[in-house]
């Protein structure tokens, strides 16, 4: 007997023998593909003639597969996932000549984070713009979503079950002294800070009500000396031995040489993510940008994986 040839399969065939296998009939098969029951019968036929065995079995009870059908129905199954693939793929294609890809986040990830990701980005997809809009807290990213203003977020997690969100990464906060400064315990104690006049920013930013929140659990009362919005102003104060600060590590970057780091009495840290609005029909250009992103930081997991602060975005 002759060996099959692949180049002589069609995908039609492939379209009955899956119908078939799904839907337990000639008769629903040749429904469901808007066919006659005499063309899938001719499909099945050819198909078994060509691969020179039998793949249905033909009863009152309808169709069932053979063994040897068995094997071929998942391989018939992967080339039609290809071909989906395929079509897919060239559809989202041809929405990425042009477009736009919105972005909210807080400073320190459109500083550190986002530059490389969009640089990879543009050189694959010119025709796309860019926008970022820079928050000082990440309820704003989150609002900004909600409200159709933007596409994709940075935020800390765990977030709404409103968004998909994936995890980046966990930046711890620190200390941070001027180098001329008496020298403290690592971890420093409360009493070590409470020794320096403290730059925070205004009650109103992100990481100042999680830091407040650390001060609290801990029993702790400092009243800031000094309130400023600015991280790369309140980073000068300190090295101009104006006081101390207590702030994430990433919004630091790069840090002054003359600054000291100390860990905090009481570890905390936050958990950056990503986050799309889960009900949302996005263009292809920001799925292309996740995908883009995912690419980079090949350690991105979806969902918030930690419960460290959930007890904070309550």
């Amino acid at each position: 007997m002759a060996k099959a040839d692949p180049h002589r399969l069609k995908l039609s065939q492939l379209r009955a023998l899956v119908a078939i296998a799904d839907q337990g009939s000639f008769s629903d098969a040749a429904l469901h593909l808007d066919l006659s029951q005499s063309a899938v019968s001719h499909a099945i036929a050819t198909l078994e003639e060509e691969l020179g065995v039998l793949l249905l079995n033909r009863g009152r009870q309808g169709a069932v597969l053979t063994p040897v059908g068995e094997q071929i129905i998942e391989e018939a199954r992967q080339v039609l996932r290809s071909l989906h693939s395929l079509c897919h793929k060239a559809d989202q294609a041809k929405g990425l000549e042009t477009g736009e890809v919105r972005i909210a986040a807080f400073r320190s990830v459109a500083t550190h984070i986002l530059p490389e990701v969009i640089r990879q980005f543009r050189q694959q997809f010119p025709g796309v713009a860019i926008t970022i809009d820079e928050k000082f807290h990440y309820e704003m990213v989150e609002s900004d979503l909600r409200q159709g203003r933007a596409d994709v977020g940075f935020t800390y997690l765990p977030t709404q079950a409103e968004f998909d969100q994936w995890e980046l990464l966990r930046d711890r906060y620190i200390a941070l002294l001027p180098t001329g400064s008496p020298t403290t315990s690592q971890p420093m104690t409360w009493a070590d800070l409470a020794a320096h006049p403290l730059i925070l920013p205004p009650p109103d930013d992100g990481d100042r009500q999680y830091v407040d929140r650390l001060l609290q659990r801990s029993g702790q009362h400092i009243q800031p000396a000094y309130v400023v919005r600015e991280d790369s102003t309140i980073l000068s104060m300190v090295e101009r031995g104006l006081g101390a600060t207590i702030m994430a590590s990433l919004a630091a970057e790069p840090i002054p040489p003359g600054l000291r780091v100390v860990e905090l009495p009481q570890p905390l840290e936050r958990i950056i993510g990503m986050i799309v609005l889960r009900e949302a029909l996005l263009p292809p250009p920001v799925y292309a940008f996740l995908d883009r992103l995912k690419a980079i930081w090949p350690q991105v997991r979806s969902g918030p994986s930690s419960d460290i602060l959930a007890a904070e975005k309550r």
